[in-house]
């Protein structure tokens, strides 16, 4: 963006054409957002590089350039040339070592993309970190040492990457001028690193040769490898196509807040999680599967006709439905067909139970005890829930596999999960928003763990007893007028995620 006359000017000129401030500024806010994150090895590059992108594009202000080059002379580790990692490395730590420690988060934007950057550190003992700044990232740039290719790091943030659902993986091949640009070196690790990759199924790659340091295919083309025909990094960050990675397809409401302003309004407060929905859709709540449609869709910039991912809306529906926190909005076929014999049978509709296999992160500093019960966090939803055994641990280095009986910090496993009620999933390589859920200590209320659902579990595959507490209150002795008062407490304990049995 360039002021035209002066500083003050009410006109600004993008792409060679003149806009007033409010058509940019209109503009500017239609504009969408990419999310990534950059990993790699240490000392492969990854700061340098998210640096080199937000000097060469300018995006730095004068006062961020001066102290960028004051300290590049204090603390720098890129000899005479400027140290494009501090811009990232903000711990005294991190500018110590030359690594990175925790996420940092970095936003900047161009005239056709908003973006957000999360610099994610490469050691093995901060997997939980990178797993944490993945989580929301749609598109992951891996760097490789030209001098060193596909090394075991290199495999291991692959691994995590697929694990997150990314779809889009940029494989940056660093430091080509200390190979002299050669193609051959190129193009060896670009065949070892998509042989790797073919049993993830990732349906996006872009690999990319260049130098962070020198700026090489970083912003423009560099004319340092002319057998090179591709995008630089940030004309493919730019043009990459991340519309179709939302599921629009299941309609999933989880409800977040009942709005009841006035006697004439009762609506249902949510972001969509996935799918699209209309005015006049037919649609289930659950548990209760009741039906209605929809009568409106309220924002708060007015009524919409439709709304689809990541909108936040408030759903007014034509019949008076019992919907409280916690539950889901899904769609249901119209009219409704007889053979349908309950709601977990609805076509297109998420799984719904109690046991679940997943993939389990662990991120306290406490190991996992089995015994425990954890609270669950699943979309708006908390329920109590257990660790009922663990399939097997995943070495992320050699991607082995092997038998444990307990998580420790950074592990990851494959696990049985056993919930005190129900709830809506889908599986996560299906849909990351009803996939997705973090596991929470009830007594330190440290996050435990993050999982990632592949699908549900028979109770014959569970290896302890799933019977839910039971009060039989004629054996306690309790007599039939305390029951209404009984029934209050045991749905107040089920809103908290604990699900009790009453036998009458």
């Amino acid at each position: 963006m360039n002021n035209v006359n002066n500083p003050n000017s009410e006109v600004t000129e993008v792409g060679g054409r003149k806009l007033s401030i409010e058509e940019y500024l209109d503009q500017d806010e239609k504009k969408d957002l990419l999310r990534l994150l950059t990993a790699g090895s240490v000392d492969d590059g990854k700061s340098t590089l998210i640096g080199r992108l937000l000097f060469d594009s300018k995006k730095l202000y004068e006062d961020q350039l001066a102290a960028l080059e004051r300290d590049s002379k204090r603390v720098g580790n890129a000899g005479e040339h400027i140290d494009y990692a501090l811009l990232c490395d903000g711990l005294k730590a991190e500018r110590e070592q030359g690594i990175t420690i925790d996420v940092a988060y970095r936003y900047f934007s161009t005239n056709k993309r908003k973006f957000i950057i999360a610099d994610t550190p490469g050691h093995e003992q901060y997997t939980r970190n990178m797993i944490t700044g993945g989580s929301t990232a749609n598109l992951a740039v891996i760097l490789v040492d030209a001098r060193t290719g596909v090394i075991t790091q290199t495999r291991r943030h692959t691994f995590l990457v697929s694990l997150l659902g990314i779809k889009h993986i940029v494989l940056a091949v660093n430091k080509m001028d200390l190979v002299d640009y050669d193609r051959a070196v190129f193009d060896k690790i670009v065949s070892d690193f998509r042989a790797f990759i073919a049993p993830f199924n990732i349906p996006d790659v872009q690999c990319i040769p260049l130098s962070a340091l020198e700026g090489d295919n970083v912003v423009t083309h560099s004319d340092r490898t002319p057998w090179y025909d591709g995008p630089s990094i940030l004309q493919f960050l730019e043009e990459v196509s991340i519309g179709n990675d939302h599921n629009l397809r299941d309609f999933r409401f989880p409800v977040q807040y009942v709005l009841r302003p006035n006697l004439d309004f009762r609506g249902f407060c949510g972001k969509v999680a996935s799918g699209i929905v209309r005015r006049g859709d037919r649609i289930m709540a659950l548990p209760s599967g009741k039906t209605s449609r929809v009568k409106r869709i309220v924002t708060y910039d007015g009524d919409i006709d439709l709304a689809f991912p990541p909108q936040s809306v408030t759903l007014q529906l034509e019949d008076e439905i019992d919907i409280s926190r916690g539950e889901m909005i899904v769609k249901c076929p119209d009219p409704l067909p007889d053979n349908l014999a309950n709601i977990t049978s609805l076509p297109e509709g998420p799984f719904i139970g109690r046991h679940f296999e997943t993939m389990l992160v662990w991120m306290d500093e406490e190991a996992m005890d089995t015994a425990k019960s954890f609270y669950l966090k699943h979309t708006t939803n908390t329920t109590r829930c257990r660790v009922d055994h663990i399939k097997y641990k995943v070495d992320v280095n050699t991607l082995e596999q092997s038998q444990v009986d307990r998580l420790a910090l950074n592990e990851i496993g494959r696990a049985v999960i056993v919930t005190s009620k129900e709830l809506f999933f889908d599986a996560y390589q299906d849909n990351k928003p009803t996939g997705a859920f973090v596991l929470i200590d009830p007594i330190t209320n440290n996050t435990s763990a993050v999982g990632m659902i592949i699908g549900p579990v028979a109770e014959q595959e569970l290896h302890t007893d799933d019977a839910l507490p039971t009060l039989d209150l004629p054996a306690l002795g309790i007599a039939p007028e305390h029951y209404d008062a009984i029934d209050t407490a045991v749905r107040a304990l089920q809103k908290q995620g604990l699900a009790i049995v009453v036998k009458k």
